[in-house]
């Protein structure tokens, strides 16, 4: 792709390039390369100070920048071409998408699938090798199911939605639009729900829902459980990384990040907006507010107030635990002050 194309085909993502200077400056891209190691022909990006350093030095044939006049200028005096936007992530993603396309299957029911005859099916829905649709459930158009899912009997799925190979879809499960459901995921499978009586267990059906709304994303081997009564929900647009697991009865707002091992215990209540760092755990029942933040391994017991940042286990306000880890590097040096101030 010439470079001039990639500036007409990103259109307004584009705020300045080197090419409204230059128009001599117009290399052929044939891919994509991390910023320290590409090559003649590919586009890297650079996203603020940290990496700037590379320009100097990478044999990218075009840069994404970020909108600093100096680091444009030191790409343009190495020739290398550069486009440039207040989010040069945002931008790069937008660059990856037209060298990039993810496997899709063709549209069509593979020979070895085994589709109920009640199944609604959408418009160019395309179901893979060894799938196994159960009756009743509803799909959408443009849906892709890969090979060896499962979905069980009466479940929904939105429009454009994407099971990957061996997660499964267990049933009273509403998928929305346009949600993604990685490998080895489970979603709806049964929460654990168990009543201690005199001789053991009893088990206590789960008889709820799972929805995830439109825009939802769960990454591989991560699981939402399904509720004993009324349902857990994922709101629009929330993204879980691989491993997470969300308890039954979970209520996760829109537009949230949980990365990956968070683990949400029953009853949780998340708001809009959340992000939940590595390895974070939350207790029974908590509530956290909308756009709170917690660092990874922060283990949370309490409610969190909407915005508030915390860190630590238990988890505390992450200003707070700044000054205590500081503390705890001092551990050493303190206890012998203080072994010495006994002696005297």
């Amino acid at each position: 792709m010439q470079f001039s194309e990639l500036i007409i085909k990103l259109g307004s993502a584009v705020t300045a390039s080197s090419f409204d200077r230059d128009r001599q400056l117009d290399p052929i891209l044939t891919g994509l390369a991390p910023i320290d190691t590409a090559t003649a022909g590919t586009i890297s990006y650079i996203e603020g100070d940290k990496f700037a350093k590379f320009v100097s030095s990478t044999a990218a044939s075009a840069l994404v920048l970020p909108m600093n006049e100096a680091i444009q200028a030191q790409a343009s005096d190495r020739g290398i071409a550069w486009i440039a936007a207040q989010e040069p992530r945002l931008l790069f993603a937008q660059v990856i998408k037209l060298f990039y396309q993810p496997f899709k299957l063709p549209a069509g029911v593979h020979p070895s699938a085994i589709v109920e005859a009640d199944v609604e099916l959408g418009e160019n829905v395309s179901i893979g090798a060894h799938a196994v649709i159960q009756a009743g459930v509803k799909i959408g158009n443009d849906v892709t199911i890969h090979p060896n899912v499962v979905v069980y009997p009466d479940v929904q799925i939105g429009d454009r939605t994407i099971l990957h190979a061996n997660c499964t879809i267990h049933e009273r499960v509403r998928l929305g639009n346009d949600c993604v459901i990685h490998s080895g995921a489970a979603i709806g499978a049964e929460g654990f729900g168990f009543v201690p009586t005199p001789s053991g267990w009893f088990k206590m059906e789960q008889a709820g829902y799972t929805v995830l709304e439109n825009g939802v994303e769960i990454g591989c081997n991560s699981t939402v459980d399904r509720p004993a009564m009324g349902e857990t929900r994922i709101g629009r647009d929330t993204k879980l990384d691989n491993l997470v697991h969300v308890g039954h009865g979970c209520q996760i707002g829109s537009n949230c990040a949980l990365a990956a091992q968070v683990g949400l215990a029953g009853g949780v209540k998340v708001g809009n907006g959340v992000l939940l760092a590595g390895q974070v755990g939350v207790a029974n029942q908590v509530t956290i507010g909308d756009r709170a933040i917690a660092s990874s391994k922060t283990g949370i017991h309490n409610n969190v107030d909407p915005g508030e940042i915390v860190s630590g286990y238990p988890a505390v306000s992450h200003k707070l635990w700044l000054k205590t880890a500081a503390i705890v590097n001092r551990l050493p040096e303190m206890y012998q002050f203080f072994k010495q101030s006994q002696r005297n």
